[in-house]
């Protein structure tokens, strides 16, 4: 018995050295599944906490490509401006240089020479402009590269909650016929502007300015974000170092529009950037509540032009600019500024491009159905930047849904138009009422990890 004893002793010692081995091995799962019991405990905020956007946005990404595929297949194609496109470059590809006389069956060629060159692309693609069908996949193509560069700018920014993202994307039918449906310019320009101003987030501002007047160069509607680019470029560089950047812009839109140019210039400017171009009242989306001769009065244009500059003016100086500091302060070169001078962050970058494009649309002379996609996917984050705290979820969701459906109503009605001004007016109202960009310290930008490069 007393031989046994210590034999049983060290039995036992051996049975509980090999429960603590279970039990360690039991407390030390795998990395992967840690972040899936995590995740699964935590179910109920994934669509409400930014720490998720990156998981969420790439589950809809992928879904997207499953909904484009699926409307292509199954929904009709409608004709509107495509066989008009391919007749205005089939005859820049026939040896015509004359922008006056290039026409398509909608009428003359009305868009600069980047987008010219873009369709020309396309029309040797698509088998001079016949297969349709290709071209509808390389518009959707187009779609999930722009809301990758979408969701870049708000997984950057981490301001809007992740279930909000499905009205970015598959909620809205609109959108998704603009791109692959009708096979608009539109879409082709703003994706163009979503890489310059992802490129703006990464400090490369040279290489962000000649992206965006690559933009510019398809459809001039990108020029609404030029008077928050203008600020932003004096504010990182001041007055002097911002010039060589507009000069680039220019020079890009003077090498594209050069053979043009050289064959008759005032014909090509006049076409290509008509600031005076009057739209059609049958198409307006915002002014349907007008009688038409006021629509079309130039007066009533002017008045339209004047609040939208006096608008940019009243949020530059009263929202973007630091208070204390004079506007010739602001022109200096940032070493040279009385105040300490640091670089905009990530999100006064992302507000006041989005904001200075945002009221162009507001004062627009008419917006037309296809014109949705130029403001479109910066409407969640205008939203959600206003400083109207009380402006609930449930109620920001239903402005974008009121949005949705003012420009989904065709014809447009006087109520559909209203709706959409007083929409429009609720987001405005809140981004002036929203605390200006310096009323506290400067934030660091706590996401992007990389620090702004001037160039």
């Amino acid at each position: 018995m007393s031989a046994a004893v210590p034999f049983l002793h060290v039995a036992s010692l051996s049975a509980e050295m090999a429960g603590g081995v279970r039990k360690k091995i039991s407390v030390s799962p795998h990395p992967l599944w840690r972040k899936i019991h995590t995740l699964w405990q935590n179910k109920h905020l994934v669509l409400f906490n930014t720490e998720y956007t990156l998981l969420v946005v790439s589950i809809l990404w992928f879904l997207e490509i499953g909904i484009n595929c699926w409307v292509i297949q199954k929904v009709p194609y409608t004709e509107i401006d495509w066989k008009a496109y391919m007749d205005e470059v089939e005859g820049v590809i026939n040896g015509t240089y004359d922008y006056t006389q290039l026409k398509g069956g909608t009428g003359p060629l009305v868009y600069p020479a980047g987008f010219v060159y873009i369709f020309t692309a396309l029309y040797y693609l698509t088998n001079h402009g016949a297969n349709i069908r290709l071209g509808q996949y390389i518009f959707a193509g187009f779609y999930l590269i722009t809301l990758l560069l979408v969701f870049r700018v708000y997984y950057r920014t981490k301001k809007v909650p992740p279930y909000v993202f499905f009205f970015v994307c598959c909620a809205s039918y609109r959108i998704h016929s603009i791109f692959v449906l009708r096979l608009f310019n539109d879409p082709v320009a703003m994706m163009l502007l979503f890489a310059a101003v992802n490129l703006f987030l990464d400090g490369h501002w040279t290489l962000g300015c000649g992206v965006y007047s690559l933009a510019v160069s398809v459809k001039m509607n990108v020029l609404l974000f030029a008077p928050g680019l203008l600020f932003l470029l004096v504010w990182e560089f001041g007055l002097i170092r911002t010039i060589p950047k507009l000069a680039l812009c220019a020079t890009i839109q003077l090498l594209l529009g050069l053979p043009f140019l050289l064959e008759n210039p005032v014909g090509y400017v006049n076409r290509a950037f008509d600031l005076g171009r009057l739209f059609m009242f049958e198409w307006t989306v915002n002014w349907r509540f007008l009688p038409e001769w006021l629509f079309l009065n130039r007066y009533f244009h002017l008045l339209l032009l004047t609040a939208h500059l006096l608008t940019l003016l009243l949020f530059a100086l009263r929202r973007w600019k630091r208070p204390g500091e004079s506007i010739i302060e602001f022109l200096k070169d940032p070493s040279k500024r009385k105040l300490a001078s640091q670089g905009s962050t990530v999100d006064q970058k992302v507000l006041i491009l989005f904001t200075s494009n945002f009221v162009g649309m507001c004062f627009s002379r008419s917006l037309h159905y296809q014109f949705y996609v130029w403001y479109f996917h910066t409407l969640p984050y205008l939203l959600w930047s206003g400083g109207v705290r009380k402006l609930a979820h449930l109620l920001r969701v239903l402005i974008l849904g009121l949005i949705e459906l003012s420009w989904n109503t065709y014809p447009s009605t006087s109520s559909s138009s209203s709706a959409l001004h007083v929409c429009h007016f609720i987001i405005l109202l809140c981004l002036w009422l929203a605390p200006p960009l310096h009323s506290s310290h400067v934030e660091k930008q706590k996401h992007s990890g990389v620090k702004d490069k001037h160039h």
